[in-house]
């Protein structure tokens, strides 16, 4: 009987310890060379294990059964894993933030989750990209895709139709909502969701931790920083490969830029959001650990121990009673993401939030900017400007935001070379009046003048529910001016602007020393101009203005530049005499005939 027990117990064990084994906890991924199972290998039926953050720093265990392999679907010979993933991820569903979640089959890799299927799945089926596309991003690479997903750039995604990348969230903090809405459509046409709430970013500038070389492992929660300091953008995912100093992630492209360098930081998942329509994971970025190089269409690439640069933005906001007394005054400091096309929308969204977060915030408030743009190269740029609330399609807030933006286009979109700026400096006074004023009429006591003359010029200038303000200036008749009728030309910044801006804006050889000469040449809008207009051409090319050209010379010179080197000519030249300062808006222009006898 004895025997007959001991015989039923071993064989008992014999089936149960082997089960047991089989089902052992799987060992969680680290840093280092790993064994690849390449797609020829993987067969419908398996079963693997994906690693993902659902909270905190620690990435679970994730079931996943390969459902099959869709063929082409990546591209020309570009096959997808399918998969359906099972744990906790049937009850989330393919959430937001689990791009680039590791997959293994016995130990081996075989690629990062990177696609879901649809809305409203019941099912968690994911698309896989195979390991080996992830692994032919090379760090040397410098070319640029054709379809980057930049500011201004729609793309047409249907999640209903077909598996689509998994939307990288893009997580704001410090930025209100009003801002987020305002701003929203431009992360929406991407094809990037912006989430505002449990998450945020608490890195202040692009220089490595200590302890960086162990950071981002396989599973682990990731971020790239677009933003931080006193208010952060971060777009975060999930690592798939580390070894030792090379990080792959994601498993599609963050915005598809190609070569790119943006700080990479550890991150803190807050939660998982279930849902059937848009199950997302809400994070922080936590620490710089490195700098992402590459921006692909299989996935991100990034170097550990790195440093990408980031511009320094310091803006002081002050309020201010009529008599100009300060009420109120804050300091913001923030980085910003080095980007041709994404540093001027950054640029205008950080100043558009800076100002809607402020309680003196008013309707007929007006908004006086000065500032400079500090360059390493090219002397520095000078800002000034004023906006009002009045006739404007926008507010005064928006407006101010757009003329800082197109400053940053202008210097960032040059076919030369990329600008290396230092740092951007900005003070803001918020002034409790509409200050606004346009110019009325302008008159001389006498319009019969002689060459060499001093003429009196007076101008009436009327602001927006006031009386109307007068001033009187000195022009100096050139002593060479040719007999005959001329203009006295009374103008805002905008009218003497027009012409070189348009030849600036049509030559696409601008390079960066010429962008900020064309910025710095630039009137401002708190001036009222005293030009006198003689009947005789101006060229402009470059960032040069040729007046009183003859007619011969010009000839010459049109028929010699090359034709992609626009040169844009009026038949009059405006010669700027002097300009009266108002600390208002100044719009309009008028016009004084007078005689050279």
């Amino acid at each position: 009987m004895n025997i007959r027990i001991a015989a039923i117990l071993i064989g008992f064990a014999a089936t149960v310890l082997p089960a047991a084994a089989a089902e052992a906890p799987p060992t969680r991924p680290k840093s280092g060379k790993v064994e690849i199972m390449p797609l020829s290998e993987i067969r419908q039926g398996m079963k693997g294990t994906a690693w993902t953050v659902f909270q905190g720093t620690e990435p679970e265990a994730v079931p996943v059964e390969i459902v099959g392999i869709s063929k082409n679907m990546w591209g020309p010979r570009q096959d997808i894993i399918l998969g359906k993933m099972g744990g906790k991820a049937a009850r989330t569903n393919v959430a937001k933030g689990m791009s680039g979640s590791p997959v293994y089959i016995n130990g081996k890799l075989i690629g990062a989750v990177s696609l879901g299927l649809s809305q409203f799945s019941p099912d968690a089926i994911c698309g896989i990209t195979p390991i080996e596309l992830m692994l032919e991003i090379n760090g040397g690479d410098q070319s640029r895709p054709a379809a980057a997903r930049t500011p201004g750039k729609a793309v047409s995604l249907d999640p209903l139709e077909s598996l689509v990348p998994i939307e990288s969230p893009l997580v704001f903090s410090g930025i209100n909502g009003d801002t987020l809405r305002d701003f929203s459509s431009v992360f929406q046409q991407m094809g990037v969701r912006a989430v505002q709430g449990s998450g945020g970013v608490l890195t202040n500038g692009s220089k490595p931790v200590a302890g960086w070389e162990h950071a981002l492992n396989p599973g682990d929660s990731v971020a790239t920083v677009l933003v931080d300091g006193d208010m952060g953008i971060s777009a975060f995912g999930t690592v798939t490969y580390n070894d030792g100093k090379r990080v792959l992630a994601f498993g599609h492209p963050l915005f598809n830029l190609g070569p790119v360098d943006m700080p990479l930081a550890k991150s803190e998942v807050v939660l998982t959001l279930a849902s059937q329509f848009q199950p997302s994971k809400m994070a922080n970025a936590t620490e710089i650990v490195g700098a992402l190089r590459q921006d692909r269409h299989s996935g991100i690439m990034g170097e550990l121990g790195a440093t990408s640069p980031m511009i320094p933005v310091t803006l002081k906001v002050r309020s201010l009673d009529a008599k100009e007394a300060v009420l109120s005054e804050k300091d913001f400091h923030f980085n910003v993401f080095v980007h041709q096309k994404w540093t001027p929308t950054l640029m205008m969204l950080t100043l558009y939030n800076s100002i809607s977060n402020l309680n003196d915030f008013a309707d007929e408030t007006t908004y006086r900017l000065n500032g400079k743009v500090e360059m390493n190269g090219p002397r520095n740029i000078g800002l000034a400007t004023m906006q009002a609330t009045g006739d404007m399609p926008m507010p005064a807030p928006m407006a101010l935001a757009v003329w800082l933006g197109d400053k940053f286009n202008r210097l960032y979109l040059n076919n030369v070379n990329t600008p290396d700026v230092k740092g951007v400096s900005l003070s803001l006074d918020l002034l409790p009046e509409r200050r606004v004023a346009a110019i009325e009429t302008g008159w001389v006591a006498n319009p019969e003048v002689q060459a060499g003359d001093d003429l009196a010029v007076k101008v009436s200038v009327r602001p927006y529910r006031g009386e109307a303000m007068q001033r009187e200036v000195i022009v100096k008749i050139p002593a060479g001016l040719a007999k005959g009728d001329h203009r006295i030309l009374l103008s805002d910044a905008d009218t003497l602007n027009r012409m070189q801006n348009a030849a600036g804006f049509q030559n696409r050889f601008i390079d960066v020393p010429q962008a900020v000469s064309l910025l710095n040449q630039e009137r401002t809008n708190n001036r009222l101009y005293v030009s006198l207009v003689k009947a005789s051409p101006t060229a402009y090319y470059d960032d040069k203005t040729m007046p009183s050209m003859p007619s011969s010379v010009l000839n010459v010179i049109q028929a010699g530049r090359a034709s992609n080197r626009a040169m844009v000519t009026t038949p009059e030249t405006a010669s700027e005499q002097t300009s009266i300062p108002f600390d208002y808006m100044v719009t309009g222009s008028y016009s004084l005939r007078i005689h050279v006898k």
